[in-house]
This record gives structure tokens, C-alpha cells and sequence, in this order.
């Protein structure tokens, strides 16, 4: 028969890479002091890694040795988890697009819910709270420009929406204008501006 601590291994083995795992879904296999427990041990093995409080990953292995799951995977994950919208922070999405040359030293990401930080091997990463106009469109190519946008600033707005205008999609750029009623009123004025240059 199995130990409590090999039953969670054996679980975790079978997950994608970055798929989280909580002390929740163990209770059937014991306590919740005695899942704390093996959590902790596998954790102080390197058989796992603690992200959170109650959240761990599995590490991954490759040819080199152990690693860490990959920020977007893991993220993705939790957001699956617990129900929110989590996305690039705008400075990433502004690259992506684009709009800059600036690559982050920090990987940082917003979300719906509350802010907090999490640890993945030697790195760590911010997942902050942020409005819900932000985070309005989630994941598309509009919500990703919004988010930019937002980075960029005011004094950026116009020359960053005529870049958006040649490279986002047709229905992407249509859903961008769309939601100016909700989003602030320099960044709802300078897209009906853009869009009033057509």
C-alpha cells in the first residue's frame, strides 16, 4: 500500500507541466495535518516546490537536472484553479506588441484577485490586483493592447494606437473600441480618436 506521501507523488507525476496541486485534494488520504506534513517533507526533498502558501508545483525534469515549471504555465493553472482572470502585465504586453523595445526584469502579472507573490525554484514572480477594466478583455489580442495602453501612458497613447491599428486584427481592433465606455476617459478619447482617422 501506498504511503500518503507517495500517493501525492504518484498524482503529481501524472500532471502537465505547471499544473498546481493544494492540500484540498488530498483530504481523502488523510488529515489535514498529515497532508500538510507530507507536503512539507516532499517539499524539503525537492520532490516538489512550494509556490505558494497551499499551492505546489512538480519540477520538471530535463536533460540538465531539475527546473521549475514555467511562469505562464503555472499561472495559467492557478487562474484555472481559482477562477480568475490573470494576464501579462501591460509592460510584457506592450513588448509583445511591439509598442517597445523594454523587456521586464521582473516577470509580473495582474489579476482579479488579490495580489501576492509567488515562488517558482530561485525566481519570483508578483501576480497583482488590478482594475476591472483592465482585465475586461482576459487573454485576447484587445485585452493585451488595453493593458499596453495602460503602460504606456497618456503621453504614448496616440503613437501606440496607430501601431495597434496596422497590427492588430480586424476583429481585435473592432473589440478594442467597442469597450471605450468602460475603460478611462485619456485612453477611451485617444482609440475614438484613432478610430475617427479611417
Amino acid at each position: 500500500m501506498n504511503t500518503l506521501a507517495e500517493s501525492i507523488l504518484l498524482h503529481a507525476h501524472y500532471l502537465p507541466e505547471g499544473e498546481v496541486l493544494s492540500p484540498k485534494e488530498f483530504l481523502y488520504l488523510g488529515s489535514r495535518r498529515a497532508v500538510d506534513q507530507a507536503l512539507s517533507r516532499l517539499t524539503k526533498a525537492g520532490k516538489l516546490l512550494r509556490v505558494a502558501r497551499g499551492t505546489y508545483v512538480s519540477p520538471v525534469s530535463s536533460r540538465f537536472g531539475f527546473r521549475a515549471p514555467t511562469p505562464e504555465k503555472v499561472v495559467r493553472a492557478i487562474a484555472k484553479q481559482s477562477g480568475e482572470t490573470i494576464a501579462a502585465h501591460g509592460a510584457t504586453a506592450a513588448n509583445a506588441l511591439g509598442l517597445t523595445q523594454h523587456v521586464p526584469t521582473r516577470e509580473v502579472y495582474l489579476t482579479s484577485g488579490r495580489t501576492r507573490k509567488l515562488k517558482l525554484g530561485h525566481s519570483e514572480l508578483l501576480v497583482k490586483h488590478a482594475p476591472r477594466w483592465m482585465l475586461a478583455l482576459g487573454n485576447r489580442p484587445a485585452g493585451a493592447a488595453v493593458r499596453a495602453l495602460a503602460w504606456m501612458g497618456p503621453t504614448y497613447a496616440s503613437r501606440s494606437l496607430a501601431t495597434l491599428r496596422r497590427t492588430l486584427p480586424e476583429t481585435e481592433w473592432q473589440t478594442l473600441t467597442s469597450v471605450r465606455a468602460i475603460l478611462p476617459s485619456w485612453m477611451a478619447e485617444a482609440i475614438g480618436q484613432e478610430a475617427a482617422r479611417c
